[in-house]
């Protein structure tokens, strides 16, 4: 597997990052971030402007075409200057299931408005490991749906304008809706979250009457998109990973070259050295595998294979965002955990991020019963 990066995407990565370099600064971030709302409107529009918000949509249905190599690409760069928009929910989770219903009247309209960043959207992702969830739908002897039930810590939810939410039927088997989030018996509350760079809120529905056509899979079908999309999700929120790395690590570099102690840069000692030299291979190693994984989902394999690579770069970006973000506050001695030094932000993006989508041990779960089944 070629692992080098096209023409084509290096100018990605270069764009995205002199575009968030200019508009989503530390500074930006931390003003978004304490505000009501704590979302960047104008960094969206910019991010819609420039065809973001359908880098991986079908041409077809208003987006750029591309994979999730560039999708990864993207959000590595987003992680990198923790931007304030709702592209992770929006894009990673919402339109990744989205166009595996292509050809759905509901899912070809929905589509354009996403991919040109006209309209938000967020996504509601069961607990991989639950047998039962706090939402069920039942449908009418009419064919539309009455949906019931309580969907916790939806990312962007406060902000988003459509909704997609699974749910379950009488027999345990899963169904995925579309709506609109001020669809009427719809509530929304926002979440208080230990991430003050992301939303996210409640979702709650009473007796919500729905169309026929606003179901979007039933049975086999839902459950294949709810695993597929997890696994392309985990690809992109393990790129975010590694750039959030990055950034510690370039942080804690400045620093060091900065800092004076017995009259000499802290980066001349070997000590210092050598931990840098650490958080590096960390941030090399998950790229590698965040990369080879992108590679491999644009090539159609498997749920299995899939799986197993979506694990793979989540366990590795993981482990480097959390033990990158950790050496960044101590390498930054006692300023390391002030509000005003930036680790402590990218800290509690790792930490965060650690646990959406499923905990680590889930991952690993996944993985140790395939290759038992293969012994």
């Amino acid at each position: 597997m070629d692992l080098n990066l096209t023409e084509e995407q290096r100018l990605i990565v270069d764009s995205a990052a002199e575009f968030l370099a200019a508009h989503s600064g530390s500074e930006r971030v931390r003003k978004v971030s304490t505000q009501p709302g704590g979302w960047d409107a104008p960094l969206w529009q910019g991010l819609a402007e420039l065809g973001w918000c359908g880098i991986h949509t079908a041409e077809a249905q208003g987006g750029l075409g591309l994979g999730v190599v560039e999708l990864a690409l993207l959000q590595e760069q987003l992680g990198r200057r923790l931007a304030c928009v709702p592209y992770f929910d929006g894009v990673a989770l919402a339109a990744s299931a989205l166009r595996q219903l292509a050809g759905h009247s509901a899912v070809d309209a929905a589509l354009p408005l996403l991919a040109s960043g006209e309209q938000r959207f967020a996504m509601a992702l069961p607990h991989p490991a639950a047998t039962a969830c706090n939402a069920q739908a039942q449908q009418q002897a009419d064919g539309s749906w009455r949906l019931q039930g309580l969907w916790n810590h939806v990312g962007s939810a406060p902000l988003a304008q459509q909704l997609l939410l699974p749910a379950q039927l009488a027999d345990g088997s899963w169904a995925l809706f579309l709506l609109p989030a001020d669809t009427p018996g719809l509530s929304i509350s926002p979440q208080p979250a230990l991430d003050a760079t992301r939303l996210f809120g409640h979702v709650q529905a009473e007796q919500l009457p729905l169309a026929a056509a606003q179901c979007l899979a039933l049975g086999e079908t839902a459950a294949g998109v709810l695993a597929h999309t997890r696994c392309i999700a985990a690809i992109a929120l393990a790129a975010e990973q590694v750039g959030v790395a990055q950034q510690a690590l370039d942080l804690t570099l400045a620093y060091s070259l900065e800092r004076q102690q017995f009259e000499k840069p802290i980066a001349s000692f070997q000590a210092v050295k050598h931990r840098c030299a650490q958080m590096l291979v960390a941030v090399e190693t998950a790229r590698s595998a965040v990369y080879g994984a992108a590679c491999l989902a644009d090539t159609a394999p498997d749920a299995a294979t899939l799986l197993r690579a979506a694990a793979q770069a989540t366990s590795e970006a993981s482990a480097a965002a959390l033990y990158c973000t950790r050496e960044a506050i101590q390498l930054h001695g006692g300023v390391g955990f002030t509000w005003e030094y930036d680790p402590h932000l990218y800290f509690r993006r790792a930490q965060a991020s650690n646990q959406r989508l499923a905990p680590p041990s889930w991952w690993h779960e996944q993985v140790a019963r395939q290759l038992l089944d293969e012994v």
